[in-house]
């Protein structure tokens, strides 16, 4: 393979690779700022529960990205049922939030649970549980790596093994003379 070939699929991987790098360093920022406003001395103010349920979702969708992402093609056919399980998440903690607070001991419960709480679980917990190994039994053979992929990465590697051994061997007379 030659050097412009394996800048441009760099240059792909890595378009998809620093969009979810950024998108996970400002989501678990803004994670640490909502816990963080949880421990003001006037209470925890309402922005802050809506912070956590956009950027939990935003940093779990970013780390689906970081683990998916293969060559030019980035994540593929895995954007649709990666940004439906982000946008359940969404909805799901979202949700319970915009409920409001009034369960008591006869309320109506959803397969056992309040209703609040039901959201959560089932749409948060179980929903993606779902999906995500449907999406990737679906996607596999065009996700996974192929044979020829398997063969550039043990060439990259023993080309790197043979260049460390060659510096290696450049640095023992520079010992020699040190000593």
């Amino acid at each position: 393979m030659t050097d412009s070939n394996t800048s441009e699929i760099s240059a792909a991987t890595d378009t998809t690779r620093r969009a979810a790098l950024v998108a996970l360093f400002i989501s678990i920022a803004a994670i640490g700022v909502g816990y963080a406003a949880a421990f003001t001395r006037s209470g925890t103010p309402t922005w802050a529960p809506w912070l956590l349920a956009l950027a939990i979702p935003v940093a779990l969708g970013a780390i689906m990205i970081l683990g998916a992402a293969r060559g030019r093609s980035g994540i593929g056919p895995l954007k649709i049922p990666f940004g439906f399980v982000v946008l359940v998440l969404i909805i799901g903690f979202g949700a319970p939030l915009l409920l409001p607070a009034t369960e008591g001991p006869l309320s109506k419960l959803w397969l056992g649970l309040p209703a609040r709480a039901a959201i959560v679980i089932y749409g948060v917990g179980l929903l993606p549980i779902i999906v995500l190994p449907v999406a990737y039994a679906v996607t596999f053979e065009t996700q996974t790596l192929s044979a020829q992929d398997v063969d550039r990465v043990r060439a990259l590697g023993a080309a790197r093994e043979n260049q460390a051994s060659n510096v290696s061997a450049a640095q023992k007379p520079i010992d020699k003379l040190r000593a």
